[in-house]
């Protein structure tokens, strides 16, 4: 669907992440949940040493279980949903961000209001040479997460681009 501006057409963004972004936040929940399992653990193991009270010993079962669940959709779908439903867009007047399943969110954020833009690379990126972009306005942050190096650079830089533009233009 095509939108007109005052000066320039636009659509919604179509522009999507690397596919090594599914494996990225893979590897990333297996370490957070495998942390969540190992602390669950030694409370399991402190409970019956320690002949706690029983209800803590239900209590950290149930978590335990609730925990179980929850690894399963954070390791096995979720990284799959925030793939198919991410998407990005830019052109001289706006950054265009959509993303989410469930809860849909589409951020137009205008060019005039981009103070910064950066990108970031942490460890596990590192291993599957991903970058994201973070762009920064007066109010907030925004991230484009989990893009090629070259596609986090050419995009870092046309923002900026576009960005100072506008700034000479006002």
């Amino acid at each position: 669907m095509a939108v007109t501006t005052g000066t320039e057409e636009w659509s919604t963004p179509q522009q999507k992440l690397s596919p090594h972004a599914i494996s990225l936040w893979r590897v990333s929940a297996i370490l957070y949940n495998v942390i969540g399992f190992v602390v669950l653990a030694a409370l399991l193991i402190l409970d019956s040493v320690y002949d706690w009270r029983p209800w803590i010993g239900w209590i950290l079962w149930g978590v335990t279980v609730i925990s179980a669940g929850y690894a399963v959709w954070d390791i096995f779908l979720q990284p799959v949903l925030l793939y198919r439903y991410w998407f990005y867009g830019v052109n001289a007047e706006f950054v265009q961000l959509k993303h989410g399943a469930l809860n849909k969110v589409h951020q137009v954020i205008p060019m005039a209001k981009v103070q910064s833009v950066s990108t970031n690379q942490g460890p596990l990126m590192r291993k599957y040479g991903l970058y994201s972009v973070s762009i920064g306005t007066m109010g907030s942050s925004h991230h484009i997460p989990a893009l090629p190096e070259d596609v986090a650079y050419a995009l870092r830089n046309q923002i900026a681009d576009y960005a100072r533009i506008n700034e000479v233009d006002e």
